[in-house]
C-alpha cells in the first residue's frame, strides 16, 4: 500500500511537481540576490535618523518600506509626480531604481498559480499534496529498505537506479517535507482557512490636531531599530488629523504628528507570527541562506521523478509476457511471483516454460494476487520470492503475508518457496524465510524443502530445479537464460602471466577502456563509471552465458583490468587465457556496490587468496588517501604466483598499502590466510574493535576458514562475524 500511496501520486503528478520545484528553486535564489546587493543599515540606526535622512532627500516621502532582506524602499510625490527608489541609509538616498524585476514576477506568477488565479493556485496545492505524500511515503520507504532510522545513512546495494533514487531522497526529503508543507500553509492562508490576519488596530479617535513634530524626536521612532522596520507610513500633507502608521517585527501602532506620541499599540497574534515564520520557510525572505537550502533541495524533485520513472520502467520491462499462461481456475501449478526489480519473473518465465513442456497446466501471477480459494484444479503452488531491504516484502508481493495468514481453511494443496536475493545483504531471503515459516506454521503442505538462489544464479535455479522435479515425478531442467546484456569491445593491451610453475595459470589482463557516448557519461552507463570491486561479464564466443569477473582497477586508472585464472576445460578462462595484446572481447559492465570500499576514513583488513586478489588490489592502487590498509594474501610460492608482487613493494613505500601479511601454501608447513588471521589474532581483532571493516574475496572454502578464524578470535570480545555482517563491516565476494 505504501509503495502504491508513493508511486502513483509521482507518476499521475510529474510534470506539475518540476514546474513546482523548479520555479521555486529559482525563486530561492532573489532573496539571497537581493540581501548581496541591497545597501544594510548600519549597526544601531534608528527609524527616527532613517526617516528623517530620507525626508530632507525627498520632502514628498510618503512611505518608507523595508523587505526583509534588509533593502530599504522609499515612495513619495514631487510636485504630484510619484517616484520610488531604493535608499542608501547611510545617506537617506536613493542609489537604484524600485521598479519590480518582470522576471521574479514572471516566476511568481507561474509557482502559485500558472497564471490561472485561483484555479491556478488549488492546482498547484494539489501538486504540494501530491509533494508532501510522495516525501511523506517515501521516507517510510527508505526506512524499510535500510532496517530502521538509525541506519537512514546506511550503505545501500542494488540496482544503480533504485540506489540512486534512494540516495537523492535520503538528502532531500527534508527540504520537499518543508516546502510542500509550508506552500499548503501559505495556500491556506490566501483562501482564508487559517487565522492568520495581523494587527487590525482602530484609527485613533482623537489626535493633538497640530502637524510639524521633527521626526528625529518622535520618542518611539528613535527607540525602534531599522532592522525592526517594516513600514512607516506619513501622514498626507495638510490633514491634521491624519497620523504616522508604523509597522515593525513586532506589531504595530499610530504616532502623533504634532506631538510624536504613541496614539495605540498592538502586537502580531500568535497566529500572524506562525504565518510568517511559515511564509520565511517557504520563500527564504529574512533567511537567504535557509532559502538557497531548500531551493536546493527541491532540485530533487526533477531527479526523483527521473530516476523514479527509471525504476518504474525497469520494473516493468523486467516482467517478461507469457505465453500460454493458463487461468488460475485450470492451472494444476500455480506460480506466483514476488519481485521488486523485475528479474524474479525471468526465473518465473523459464520454470513456466519447463513446467509447460512437461504437460503441466501452469498460470502465473504476482503473489500480491494470492487467491487459493479460486485454485479449484491446482495441485501444487509455488512461490518465488525476493526480498526487499531489510526483510519486506517486494512489490508483487504487497499483502500476501497478511492474505496467507488470513486463510482459515484447512491447506491441502503442497507449497514450494524459494528465495532469490544477495548474500551481502544482511537480510538474505528473509522476506521468503517468513513465507515459508508462516506456512510452515499453518500446516501447508511442503512439495519440496525451502531453498534460496543467491545473485540470480542460474546454476542454484537449475539445483533446485532439479529436487523439484524428483519431487513432480518429472525430468525438469531449467536453463535460466537472462536477457543478453549490451556488451562493448574490450581491446587486450597488457597481460602478465604467473602460477604457472605451481599448475595454476593466472594472468593479469589489462583491457583498454571502450569509448562511451556523452549521454553514457551523464547517466554513467556502459562503461562511463566503475570502480575496482564491480564486475566485468565476459561473453566467450560460443555462448551466450557471461562469465564475471571482479575488477581490479577504476575508471579513473585509464583501463580495465582482471585476474583469470585457466581451469581445465573453462570455456571463457581457457579463451582469456590464450588472449594476446590486441585481440579482443566482448564484455558489459555490472555494478557491484555490496563489495565497494567507500568514502570514508576507518581501516580496511583485506583477506583474498589466488585470484581473489584482483578487486583488493585494485583497492589498495585507488588509496591515494593513504587510508589504512591490512592485505593478507594467500599464495601458492612467491615465486610463481605472487600476484601483483611488484606493485605491493611500491604501494607499500608510498602507503598505499599499511601492512602485508602473505600465506604461502606450497612450502614444508603450509600456511594459509586464515591460519595468518589467528597469528595476528590481536592486531587483528584491535583493528576490528576500532571499526575497521573485514572484506573477503576468494573461493568458497577460503572463505568460510576466513569466517570461522574470525569467529575463534573475535569471541572473548563477543563479536561475530554474523553480527559484522548485519552492521556492513564484514563483506563478501565468494565464487
Amino acid at each position: 500500500m505504501i509503495r502504491a500511496t508513493h508511486r502513483w501520486p509521482g507518476i499521475l503528478a510529474l510534470a506539475l511537481l518540476c514546474i513546482l520545484s523548479l520555479s521555486g528553486a529559482a525563486l530561492s535564489v532573489f532573496p539571497a540576490a537581493e540581501r548581496l546587493t541591497a545597501p544594510q543599515a548600519e549597526v544601531g540606526l534608528t527609524v527616527a535618523v532613517l526617516a528623517d535622512r530620507i525626508q530632507a532627500a525627498y520632502p514628498g516621502v510618503e512611505q518608507i518600506r523595508r523587505a526583509p532582506s534588509g533593502r530599504i524602499t522609499a515612495y513619495w510625490f514631487d510636485q504630484g509626480i510619484p517616484g520610488a527608489a531604493v535608499i542608501d541609509p547611510a545617506t537617506g538616498q536613493g542609489v537604484a531604481l524600485a521598479d519590480p524585476n518582470p522576471v521574479l514576477r514572471w516566476l511568481t506568477n507561474l509557482h502559485r498559480s500558472l497564471f490561472l488565479g485561483d484555479a491556478g493556485r488549488i492546482t498547484m496545492a494539489m501538486g504540494a499534496v501530491a509533494m508532501l505524500v510522495l516525501a511523506l511515503s517515501g521516507v517510510v520507504l527508505v526506512v524499510r529498505r535500510v532496517g530502521g532510522w538509525r541506519r537512514w545513512f546506511a550503505r545501500l546495494h542494488g540496482p544503480r537506479a533504485n540506489r540512486l533514487h534512494v540516495e537523492i531522497a535520503r538528502i532531500a526529503v527534508t527540504g520537499l517535507v518543508l516546502s510542500s508543507g509550508t506552500a499548503l500553509w501559505m495556500t491556506a492562508s490566501t483562501f482564508a482557512l487559517v487565522p492568520d490576519s495581523g494587527p487590525a488596530l482602530a484609527m485613533p479617535a482623537e489626535v493633538s490636531g497640530e502637524m510639524g513634530f521633527a521626526l528625529a524626536h518622535i520618542p518611539v521612532l528613535g527607540q525602534t531599530p531599522v532592522t525592526t522596520l517594516r513600514e512607516l507610513s506619513f501622514p498626507f500633507p495638510g490633514d491634521a488629523t491624519d497620523v504616522y502608521t508604523l509597522r515593525t517585527d513586532h506589531g504595530m501602532g499610530y504616532l502623533d504628528q504634532g506631538t510624536g506620541a504613541l496614539l495605540g499599540w498592538e502586537n502580531l497574534t500568535g497566529w500572524a507570527r506562525l504565518s510568517e515564520i511559515m511564509i520565511m520557510l517557504h520563500t527564504g525572505r529574512g533567511a537567504a541562506g535557509l532559502g538557497l537550502i531548500l531551493g536546493l533541495l527541491t532540485l530533487g524533485v526533477p531527479a526523483l521523478g527521473v530516476t523514479g520513472l527509471w525504476v518504474w520502467l525497469a520494473g516493468r520491462r523486467g516482467r517478461p509476457r507469457i505465453r500460454g499462461n493458463q487461468p488460475m481456475s485450470r492451472a494444476d501449478t500455480i506460480v506466483l511471483v514476488g519481485s521488486e526489480g523485475g528479474s524474479t519473473w525471468g526465473f518465473a518465465a523459464t520454470l513456466h516454460a519447463a513446467l509447460t513442456n512437461a504437460g503441466q497446466r501452469v498460470h502465473i501471477g504476482p503473489m500480491s494476487a494470492f487467491a487459493p480459494e479460486r485454485y479449484a484444479a491446482a495441485q501444487r503452488i509455488i512461490l518465488l520470492a525476493a526480498t526487499y531491504g531489510d526483510g519486506a516484502a517486494p512489490a508483487s508481493a504487497t499483502g500476501f503475508l497478511a492474505r496467507l495468514r488470513a486463510h482459515n481453511t484447512a491447506p491441502r494443496i503442497p507449497l514450494a518457496v524459494v528465495g532469490f536475493g544477495d548474500r551481502s545483504f544482511p537480510a538474505y531471503c528473509a522476506f521468503a524465510e517468513e513465507v515459508a515459516a508462516v506456512a510452515d506454521a499453518q500446516g501447508w503442505p511442503q512439495l519440496v524443502p525451502f531453498d534460496t538462489v543467491n545473485r540470480q544464479s542460474p546454476q542454484d535455479f537449475a539445483r533446485w530445479g532439479r529436487a523439484l522435479g524428483e519431487a513432480l515425478g518429472i525430468a525438469l531442467d531449467l536453463f535460466h537464460q537472462s536477457v543478453p546484456p549490451r556488451t562493448e569491445t574490450l581491446t587486450l593491451v597488457l597481460r602478465r602471466d604467473y602460477g604457472a610453475e605451481v599448475q595454476a595459470p593466472t594472468a593479469i589482463l589489462r583491457f583498454a577502456l571502450p569509448r562511451v557516448s556523452l549521454w553514457q557519461r551523464v547517466i554513467g552507463g556502459g562503461f562511463a563509471r566503475f570502480v575496482a570491486g564491480d564486475l566485468i561479464g565476459i561473453l566467450p564466443e560460443g555462448s551466450t552465458l557471461p562469465r564475471l569477473y571482479s575488477l581490479a582497477s577504476a575508471r579513473r586508472d585509464g583501463f580495465l583490468e582482471i585476474v583469470v585464472k585457466k581451469h581445465p576445460g573453462g570455456l571463457c578462462s581457457g579463451q582469456l587465457a590464450a588472449l594476446e595484446p590486441g585481440d579482443r572481447v566482448r564484455a558489459f559492465l555490472r555494478s557491484n556496490p555490496g563489495f565497494h570500499v567507500g568514502q570514508d576514513r576507518v581501516p580496511l583488513i583485506l583477506i583474498g587468496a589466488g585470484t581473489g586478489i584482483g578487486p583488493l588490489a585494485g583497492f589498495v592502487r585507488g588509496n591515494a588517501r593513504h587510508r589504512p590498509i591490512h592485505l593478507f594474501f594467500g599464495l601458492r610460492h612467491p615465486d610463481s604466483d605472487f600476484l601483483y608482487g611488484d606493485e605491493m613493494s611500491l604501494w607499500l613505500t608510498q602507503q598505499r598499502l599499511t601492512r602485508l601479511v602473505t600465506a604461502v601454501s606450497r612450502r614444508a608447513r603450509p600456511r594459509y590466510v586464515q591460519d595468518a588471521l589467528r597469528e595476528d589474532a590481536t592486531e587483528v581483532v584491535q583493528l576490528i574493535r576500532d571499526g575497521a571493516r573485514v572484506m573477503v574475496c576468494g573461493g568458497r572454502d577460503m572463505a568460510a576458514g576466513v569466517a570461522d578464524a574470525l569467529a575463534d578470535i573475535l569471541a572473548p570480545t563477543g563479536l561475530t562475524p554474523a553480527g559484522l555482517k548485519a552492521e556492513g563491516r564484514y563483506v563478501e565476494d565468494v565464487y
